[in-house]
């Protein structure tokens, strides 16, 4: 499972260990799971867990979601790949904000959704995100500020109102999401 334009990107390859403790791979493959469609980007689950839980290697138990919710659970560590797609030609604005509405819904965020006349996907979480563009052209929106970015650069967004936006086609991220208890 990933975004086409973005397959060979979009690896994850776990480690751990075996019963005599020689390091091996646990997982290599595609997300997790997935909500997102082409044409409307999405999210890519990676890896969810407590940081207390995560120091056992002997431990092979999956940790990446098969169902996407926007927000790490409380204690706990989110990462994931995320694409954000152009919005597509000609589309009224009242559709692409109905659009937001309900994919905000779909991964159990309907509430984080503010300001959509500044942008349709425009909320705010209760976490830290560490996020890097990897690929594409994007701009990250604030409520009163626009910030384009390249591949490479990396966001600290310290739990305000924001949204993403890509020029020219797909954007794809990866994000560190870290629950408020635990920053």
């Amino acid at each position: 499972m990933s975004h086409p334009a973005f397959e060979d990107a979009m690896r994850r390859v776990i480690t751990g260990d075996d019963e005599s403790g020689r390091s091996l791979v646990i997982v290599d493959g595609p997300a997790s799971g997935e909500m997102g469609a082409p044409g409307l980007g999405g999210l890519y689950e990676i890896w969810h867990e407590a940081l207390n839980e995560a120091l056992d290697p002997k431990d092979h138990r999956e940790r990446g979601e098969a169902q996407s919710i926007l927000s790490p659970a409380a204690g706990k560590v989110k990462v994931r790949w995320f694409v954000i797609e152009p919005p597509p030609p000609g589309a009224p604005p009242e559709a692409i904000k109905a659009a937001a509405r309900e994919r905000f819904a779909q991964f159990g965020a309907a509430e984080h959704l503010r300001d959509q006349d500044r942008h349709p996907a425009m909320h705010q979480t209760d976490s830290l995100d560490i996020i890097c563009l990897i690929s594409g052209n994007a701009s990250l929106i604030l409520d009163d500020s626009e910030t384009r970015l390249k591949p490479g650069q990396i966001v600290i967004q310290r739990g305000t109102s924001h949204a993403w936006t890509a020029h020219g086609g797909p954007a794809l991220f990866l994000a560190v999401l870290i629950d408020r208890e635990l920053t």
